[in-house]
């Protein structure tokens, strides 16, 4: 009997061993994950800190100088309203679809080359009129303008949404899209692309080597017959003065453009001619290139002649302003002028 209890003492002795023993286990399990939260490092445990990382560059605010001040930025905006054609470029090269853009300039209410990035955006008007209950109902985190076109409203914009705006536009282009880069909160990234294309501008020079000058005419057709020749502070004029080509010395100016008349045709000469047109319903810009161009003096200018006239699309070489526009003019020149 005595033996039979002392094997039962002996088994419970156990059994309360095993537990203090697991109980204690547990408890240091749970020390020791509360120890490993509060002290390892990101390299050690990378679930632990990516998350209040990335929660934190989400929400920590910043702020953009731009043209009309400078504006508060809290938290990585998402929901982007832009209101210039150069502007929605931006935005989509950072990689970001915006929820409201302008309509373009001309016919086609987004640019050729911008219709698939852009299916199913809410148009908002033009650069000039924007629709303030359209922007306000989309509900956007950050506005993105321009002075030019838009200065008047720059309060009424900045009561719906941190509005930040561009100075100018057209040669400006570069400048603008660094502000843009920074108020999206990707400065670097904007950086890294205005590099990229610089660098195709230097490749592309050294690829040209004599024909670096080559003088480069411009000419736009618009309604109405009006005509013009377009100068270096321009989109396209900029991008040939990065490059480095030649104008003809009648349009070698720091100016926008000129509306010419038939008899200044000569001043249309070069090495090689591009030409656009800006057109209406009616077609009147059409009607203008193919009157012109069947006019002796346009027949008599040497540049057509050798064969060297060009026409490339109005929303690439001009209208729409902005970086992917500028690689594409880019192609183009290219295109036309390593040709063998």
């Amino acid at each position: 009997m005595a033996q039979t209890r002392k094997y039962y003492l002996s088994i419970l002795s156990l059994i309360l061993a095993l537990t203090f023993i697991l109980s204690a286990c547990g408890d240091g399990s749970k020390v020791n994950n509360k120890g490993a939260d509060a002290t390892a490092s990101p390299a050690a445990s990378p679930s632990a800190s990516a998350s209040p990382s990335a929660e934190a560059t989400d929400t920590t605010p910043y702020t953009v100088q731009h043209a009309m001040g400078s504006t508060e930025i809290k938290g990585t905006p998402k929901r982007i309203v832009v209101l210039t054609n150069e502007g929605t470029e931006a935005v989509l090269s950072l990689g970001i679809t915006p929820v409201g853009i302008v309509r373009a300039w001309g016919l086609d209410p987004i640019y050729q080359h911008l219709v698939d990035k852009l299916s199913g955006v809410e148009l908002l008007g033009d650069e000039n009129q924007p629709n303030l209950e359209l922007i306000a109902a989309l509900k956007p985190d950050l506005i993105l303008g321009n002075k030019f076109r838009q200065e008047k409203i720059y309060e009424q914009l900045s009561d719906i949404a941190p509005t930040v705006f561009s100075e100018r536009l057209n040669g400006d282009w570069q400048i603008n899209y660094k502000i843009y880069a920074e108020a999206l909160n990707k400065k670097e990234d904007g950086q890294a692309q205005i590099d990229q294309f610089t660098k195709r501008t230097e490749d592309f020079k050294t690829e040209l080597g004599d024909d670096i000058n080559k003088q480069v005419s411009i000419v736009r057709f618009n309604p109405g017959g009006i005509v013009r020749l377009y100068f270096n502070d321009t989109f396209s004029g900029v991008i040939l003065k990065q490059i480095g080509l030649k104008r003809p010395a009648v349009q070698d100016k720091a100016a926008f453009s000129e509306d010419v008349g038939k008899e200044r045709i000569p001043d249309m000469e070069g090495d090689v001619l591009f030409y656009f047109a800006y057109d209406n319903e009616k077609g009147e810009a059409a009607q203008a290139e193919k009157e012109w161009q069947e006019d002796a003096l346009w027949k008599n200018l040497n540049v057509v002649k050798s064969g060297n006239v060009h026409k490339v699309y109005d929303g690439v070489w001009n209208s729409s302003g902005g970086i992917l526009a500028a690689n594409l003019m880019l192609d183009d020149l290219q295109k036309y002028l390593l040709k063998k």
